[in-house]
Formats: structure tokens, C-alpha cells, sequence
């Protein structure tokens, strides 16, 4: 009985944050496309020039973006943290090494915006812009671009470590959140290099563009699989199956 309660404790809280995971990659989807680029090889009117320190009429609004990405980057902490939990006990060294590239990734993307909010915010409405043209959003060559390619790269490489522990899994929907992740993991690496040997020392933000893109639809449709799962818990007197077979707790197999 004690075990039943644990196994639906822990997936209740599954639920939960693969939702939430879900959720924010949403809004961070949702805001980020319908934020203008201000400059690099994607802007069309209202560009922003070097020193990129003239932008203070685009504050906040080219900065809310940030807020829900970088929620999505703690939840997503979370969520590998969760996974490795469940994971079948033979793939557990792809799921804790998913878990290290989530740490690394996710705290690179929230030092990065959260130096975006907390420095250049403010010093753009305050007009003290000296030497924030190397940390500016604006500069296709700056340092807030390189840290989000580092961030969403490690964070791909998670998601793919994280694929090929859940595609072994008993359940078809956490199987499928697997594949999705792998494919979405893979895809970021090939054009990461792809786009590295075509552009670059012109990369500028064109990998950071298309790699937000992947990682939020993968969080969104792997979030919504993974709740599905977790919402599949044993009830109160449900046999709980072993750790090593096929059907795991909160799976289809397990729900049965």
C-alpha cells in the first residue's frame, strides 16, 4: 500500500510538472514569435545599430520573452529530474547524464536572461550603456547569443539522452515522448553544424532562432505526452509491477 502511495505522490507530481513544462514553453513560444527581430539578418524596419545602446523604447517589450523562457528552463530541470526517477533501471546512465546536460544547459540559459532583465534592462531606461554592447540581445555577435547557443545545444543534448532512455520504455505515450525528444535532440545538433559550416563567423542568431523553435515544440508535445502518462497513475490497491517490467507505474501498461 505504502508503495502505491509513493508511486501516485511521485506521479502526481509528474503530472504536474510536465505540464507546466508544457505550458511555459507555450507562452515563451507565443511571445518570442511575436517579438520583432531589431536587428542581425532577420530585421526588416526599426533596426537597431551598433552600439545597440539606443534600444530603450523596445523595453520592456522585447524583454517578456524572457520571463517564460527562463521558467521553462528551470521546469525543464525538474522534468529530466523526474524522468531519470522513472526510468528503466538498465537506461538510468542516459537519464542521469540527461539530467548533468539539463543542469549545464538550463543554468546557462537563466544566468543569460537573467543578466538581460537585471542588467541591461534597467541600464538601457537609465541610459547607462557603457560597455553593454557585448551582453546586449541586439548584437548578433554578443555574448547573449553565444550563451543561448551553448544553453539550447546542451539542453537538445539532454532531450536526446533523455529519448533513448524513454523509447525502451513499456508505455506507447512515454515511448512516444521518447521518440519526439530524441528526433527533436538530433535535429538541433544537425543544424547546429550544419549552419556552423555554411554561415559561419556569419551564424549570428540564425541557429538560436531555429533551435528555440525545436526545443519549445518538443517541450510542448513531449510535456503534454508525459502529463497523459503520469495522469495514468495505479489507484489506492492496485499490484504495483516490478521496477524492471515492461509496464511501469503511471505508463499504459500500468494503468491497466
Amino acid at each position: 500500500m505504502t508503495a502505491v502511495r509513493d508511486t501516485r505522490a511521485v506521479s502526481r507530481i509528474g503530472f504536474w510538472v510536465a505540464l507546466c513544462t508544457a505550458a511555459a514553453a507555450t507562452v515563451s513560444l507565443a511571445t518570442a514569435i511575436t517579438t520583432p527581430p531589431r536587428s542581425g539578418p532577420y530585421c526588416r524596419s526599426v533596426c537597431v545599430a551598433y552600439p545597440y545602446t539606443n534600444a530603450a523604447a523596445f523595453v520592456p517589450r522585447d524583454y517578456l520573452w524572457m520571463y517564460p523562457a527562463l521558467l521553462t528552463a528551470l521546469v525543464f530541470v525538474v522534468l529530466a529530474a523526474y524522468l531519470h526517477d522513472r526510468a528503466l533501471p538498465g537506461w538510468r546512465l542516459f537519464t542521469r547524464s540527461a539530467l548533468c546536460f539539463a543542469v549545464i544547459g538550463s543554468g546557462t540559459l537563466v544566468a543569460d536572461y537573467g543578466i538581460q532583465l537585471t542588467v541591461l534592462q534597467p541600464g538601457l531606461l537609465s541610459g547607462e550603456t557603457e560597455g553593454l554592447s557585448p551582453l546586449s540581445q541586439y548584437n548578433p555577435h554578443g555574448l547573449f547569443i553565444g550563451l543561448e547557443d551553448v544553453g539550447y545545444a546542451t539542453v537538445n543534448l539532454a532531450l536526446l539522452f533523455l529519448g533513448i532512455a524513454l523509447v525502451r520504455d513499456g508505455s506507447k505515450l512515454m515511448r512516444g515522448a521518447g521518440w519526439v525528444f530524441s528526433a527533436g535532440g538530433t535535429l538541433t545538433v544537425v543544424v547546429l553544424i550544419l549552419y556552423g559550416a555554411i554561415y559561419r563567423a556569419s551564424l549570428a542568431y540564425r541557429f538560436e532562432v531555429i533551435s528555440l523553435l525545436i526545443t519549445w515544440l518538443v517541450l510542448i508535445t513531449g510535456g503534454l505526452l508525459l502529463s497523459v502518462v503520469s495522469a495514468r497513475a495505479p489507484r489506492v490497491g492496485t499490484p504495483v509491477q516490478e521496477e524492471g517490467a515492461p509496464g511501469r507505474p503511471g505508463g499504459d501498461a500500468g494503468a491497466r
